[in-house]
């Protein structure tokens, strides 16, 4: 029944359980949105375990020693310019403009890519030097959650190769458009993120 025509009619509107499910588009948002939201709380934990350990070196090296502020600053830059063109790629797809969003997604994975490439890159120099995973609590920690990160950008650039693929063989269904919404959302996280990273694991690392 008509909800208009069941007030105008001196009658009580449906209820919810009787309106029917919600469209599938507030079911998938609302869902993500939880997704999202325990990605947030599982990095707070990584957050809250480097905070306790990050002064536990067992004599090993601390970050002052290792961390290269210019190589951190480069990849910085890179993910926060991804964030720009993936914000770009977000308006194309608005717009339903192929070439737009290609263009956007092509520099949103070279920017992500080049911030992994240096962020392993670091990884590997700070192993060469002695400074693994194992050799103190501090390193264990911060491993642990720039690495959780890096993860978590790999996992977006695959997503986004997936996305494109489907954007050239299905074109712009609903589904499709759902998936690119919520993947720009997680590649925005990812990058309000980092920057309570850098802020909490860098610049605090080097002035400790």
């Amino acid at each position: 029944m008509n909800v208009t025509v069941a007030i105008d009619a001196g009658e009580a509107p449906p209820s919810a359980s009787e309106a029917g499910p919600a469209p599938k588009r507030i079911v998938v948002a609302y869902g993500f949105w939880i997704f999202l939201l325990s990605d947030i709380v599982m990095f707070s934990a990584l957050f809250a375990a480097y905070a306790v350990l990050r002064h536990a070196t067992a004599g090993g090296p601390t970050g002052a020693e290792l961390f290269n502020q210019g190589r951190v600053a480069i990849e910085t830059a890179c993910l926060l310019a991804s964030s720009y063109t993936c914000g770009l790629m977000t308006l194309a797809v608005n717009s339903r403009r192929r070439i737009g969003i290609y263009l956007g997604a092509l520099l949103t994975f070279a920017l992500g890519a080049a911030f992994l490439t240096l962020e392993i890159r670091e990884f590997a120099d700070m192993i060469a030097q002695g400074a693994s995973p194992q050799r103190s609590a501090f390193l264990s920690a911060f491993f642990t959650l720039v690495g959780c990160h890096g993860l978590h950008v790999a996992a977006g650039l695959i997503w986004l190769v997936v996305m494109m693929a489907q954007v050239a063989s299905k074109g712009f269904r609903a589904p499709v458009l759902r998936r690119l919404q919520c993947f720009s959302l997680f590649w925005h996280a990812l990058d309000i993120i980092w920057v309570g990273l850098f802020t909490v694991v860098y610049l605090m690392g080097v002035t400790s």
